[in-house]
C-alpha cells in the first residue's frame, strides 16, 4: 500500500511558460529524462549583439540552444563549451554555457559566400557549415584537466530550433535521456571500429521499446511548438506523455552574460610581448573588441606595458 504522503499531486500543464529557462522533466513509466529550454530576450540579445546574416544568426542560435541543453546536464559547477571549425561560409561557432544559466556566444563568417549561398537558396545549416568538426568541452576549473569529445561535421545542420519573430529572435530545444534502472536494459551494439573485414556483420542489439516509443513521440515535435510563446513548454510535455505520466521540476533561469571586462583585457594586454602591443597600436590607442558582446576596451598604449600583477 502506497503512502498517500509520498503521492505527488497531479495539476494541469502551465498555460504559459517563461522565457529564458529550462525546464527538467520525468517521464518514470519509460524510464525518461529530458529538459526543455525556451529562449526570448536573451536569444535576441546575443544575436541582436552583432550584424550576422539572418541565417547565420539562426545557425547560431541553434548551436546555443543545443549547448545549453547539453551543459545543463553538469552535476557540478562548469563550463561547457561548444565549438565548429569548418570549411563552409560559417567558418566557426563558439558557445560557451557557464552553470547554473549564463551563456555566450559568436560566429566567424565569410560575408561574400554566405551572401552567394543566400541568394542561391542554399544558406541552410549544413550548407552553411560545411564539413569540418564539432568540439564539446567540459571544464572544471584552472585545477582540474578538461574533458573533450569531437565529432564530425558532414554537412549536416544542428538539431534545434531558432527563429525570428516580430523582428526578435527566439530560440528552442528538447533533449531526451535514456535512463533505465536495470544495467541489462543499458545495452547497446558496439559502435563500428571502421577496419571490419569485408563481408563480416557486426553484433547487433534490439533498441528497449521504451526508447523507440520516446523517440517517436520526440520526432512529432514541430518548431513551432519550441518557439511559441502562446504554447508552454508544459503543454508541449503534457501533448507528448499525458498517457504515459510526466512530472516536471523547478525550472532554471537562462541570461545573456559576457564573462569579459576591462580588467581581464586589460591583463591580457599586459601578457603580450611589447613588440606584439606595439604592433596593435593605431592611431596611438590600443582598441580591442569582444567578439562574444560586442564591448569595445580602448587603452593607452603605457596603461597596458609591463607583465600582468
Amino acid at each position: 500500500m502506497s503512502d498517500p504522503r509520498m503521492e505527488i499531486p497531479a495539476r494541469a500543464p502551465a498555460a504559459t511558460s517563461a522565457d529564458d529557462t529550462i525546464l527538467p522533466f520525468k517521464v518514470e513509466a519509460l524510464d525518461l529524462r529530458g529538459r526543455v529550454v525556451r529562449f526570448g530576450p536573451a536569444i535576441d540579445a546575443i544575436l541582436s549583439r552583432h550584424s550576422y546574416p539572418a541565417p547565420v544568426a539562426k545557425l547560431l542560435g541553434e548551436g546555443i540552444v543545443l549547448t545549453v541543453l547539453l551543459g545543463s546536464t553538469l552535476k557540478f559547477e562548469g563550463r561547457f563549451i561548444l565549438q565548429t571549425q569548418s570549411d563552409g561560409p560559417v567558418r566557426m561557432l563558439v558557445i560557451d554555457y557557464t552553470t547554473p544559466g549564463k551563456v555566450r556566444g559568436c560566429a566567424r563568417f565569410d560575408s561574400a559566400r554566405v551572401a552567394t549561398a543566400i541568394a542561391a537558396g542554399a544558406a541552410d545549416a549544413g550548407a552553411l557549415l560545411g564539413r569540418g568538426h564539432l568540439a564539446m568541452t567540459i571544464d572544471q576549473g584552472p585545477d582540474t584537466a578538461r574533458y573533450q569529445g569531437i565529432v564530425a561535421l558532414e554537412g549536416k545542420g544542428l538539431r534545434a530550433g531558432a527563429g525570428g519573430a516580430r523582428h526578435h529572435w527566439r530560440a528552442g530545444g528538447l533533449l531526451l535521456q535514456f535512463l533505465p534502472q536495470s544495467p541489462e536494459r543499458v545495452q547497446r551494439a558496439d559502435l563500428d571500429p571502421g577496419d571490419v573485414p569485408e563481408g563480416i556483420e557486426l553484433p547487433t542489439a534490439p533498441e528497449d521499446d521504451a526508447w523507440v516509443e520516446g523517440r517517436a513521440r520526440v520526432a512529432s515535435v514541430e518548431d513551432v511548438e519550441l518557439l511559441d510563446p502562446d504554447t508552454s513548454a508544459e503543454r508541449l510535455l503534457y501533448r507528448l506523455f499525458n498517457e504515459r505520466g510526466v512530472r516536471v521540476f523547478r525550472s532554471r533561469d537562462l541570461e545573456a552574460q559576457c564573462s569579459c571586462s576591462r580588467e581581464r583585457v586589460e591583463r591580457m594586454l599586459r601578457s603580450f610581448p611589447q613588440d606584439d602591443r606595439d604592433h596593435m597600436v593605431e592611431n596611438g590607442k590600443i582598441t580591442v573588441t569582444c567578439e562574444f558582446c560586442n564591448s569595445t576596451y580602448v587603452f593607452e598604449p603605457m596603461d597596458v606595458a609591463g607583465p600582468a600583477s
